[in-house]
């Protein structure tokens, strides 16, 4: 039986979509029906999700011609050699421009079953169906999609925006404890970009989150969703104001990168990325002590970590930093806070704030 709590428009003119968001939807025919054009259907998954969650997927999609793809699990398989599974299953299914490809997974299948869409014959329509709390919050909604290189995290990709997205809440009983708080990073930083009153209710509620409560976490995902939508219905391009949703993904992206992909969970690294980042928000004069203290005690409580790995030097973190998307014309620009809920995307701060920040957190 599948409950549909909360259902929210993504508004992008022709390229518009709902996100769904409630238990047991992954498996209910009826959300697929209006969004699937073709007969051919591809699901991508990975090997952690498939034993749990595939069959009732494909059950629900008896209608259509079904084929699978089923990935390895993990940061360090988000490769352009992995993808190529990908390609290699839809060529050898003669899938048509007329296909649907699923991404029934967390972050790193929705990005890659995206870049497949996007790229596979010049572009097919593609569902995201997240099972972690990250992706349900963040990574699933407003279109980013691709893989990682050696050199730096997401460097090869595409905007490329799913036709639907269902969040099905029940696929988070299955999460572990340490995935679950990585979500929970990308949670908090909606609060910390645009929202001070979200934020002061996960300081009310972050106990809740942790113990799974469904009535919290749906609340928690809406929220979340309809910021992200807000910023990327601005900005769907990254622009501007999209910018803003990579707040702590600089120093976040350095860590991820410097200590190889899958050691720290993106938002573990995230987390501790705004940490950091607000730690050089003050030394520039903007964040209060006291806001940094709510900031690094949140996170604390969510779980994770707010210091950077040892192992990363000064210069190793300015070199990574240095390979960032968010680098223009040779100057480096970071997401910074005013307050909590008031961010900004600069690169008028002053070298020596980062380089304080960066010893601050040396060993």
């Amino acid at each position: 039986m599948s409950t549909c709590e909360n259902k929210l428009d993504v508004d992008l003119g022709e390229r518009s979509y709902p996100i769904y968001i409630g238990a047991g939807i992954h498996a209910d025919a009826s959300f697929y029906r209006e969004f699937i054009s073709g007969n051919q259907v591809m699901v991508v998954t990975n090997e952690t999700i498939a034993p749990l969650y595939l069959d009732k997927t494909t059950e629900a999609l008896s209608d259509y011609d079904v084929k699978t793809c089923i990935l390895p699990d993990g940061e360090e398989y988000k490769t352009l050699e992995v993808l190529n599974r990908v390609y290699t299953a839809l060529l050898k299914g003669r899938f048509t421009r007329k296909a649907t490809l699923i991404a029934l997974g967390g972050g790193v299948i929705g990005d890659m079953t995206g870049f497949a869409a996007a790229t596979y014959q010049r572009g097919v329509d593609f569902i995201q169906v997240p099972t972690t709390l990250l992706s349900q919050v963040d990574s699933s909604v407003g279109g980013k999609t691709g893989v990682n290189h050696l050199l730096g995290k997401n460097m090869i990709g595409a905007f490329y925006q799913p036709r639907l997205v269902l969040a099905d809440t029940s696929t988070l009983n299955t999460l572990d404890d340490r995935q679950l708080s990585s979500g929970l990073a990308e949670v908090i930083k909606y609060g910390l970009i645009v929202d001070a009153g979200f934020f002061a209710w996960l300081e009310e509620n972050m106990d809740a989150l942790l113990a799974r409560d469904p009535i919290a976490l749906a609340y928690a995902i809406q929220r979340s969703c309809r910021c992200k939508a807000d910023v990327v219905e601005a900005d769907e391009k990254e622009a501007g104001q999209r910018a803003l949703l990579n707040l702590g993904h600089t120093f976040g992206h350095a860590i991820e990168t410097g200590m190889g992909y899958g050691e720290w969970l993106h938002g573990e690294a995230v987390a501790t990325g705004m940490c950091m980042a607000a730690d050089m928000s003050r030394r520039q004069g903007w964040l209060s002590e006291q806001s940094c203290e709510r900031i690094y005690r949140l996170m604390a409580r969510a779980k994770l970590p707010i210091e950077p790995p040892a192992e990363l030097s000064n210069e190793r973190f300015l070199d990574l930093m240095a390979v960032d998307k968010k680098v223009l014309d040779g100057r480096l620009r970071l997401v910074l806070l005013r307050d909590i809920g008031s961010s900004l995307v600069t690169d008028d701060f002053r070298m020596h704030n980062l380089n304080e920040t960066l010893s601050h957190y040396s060993h």
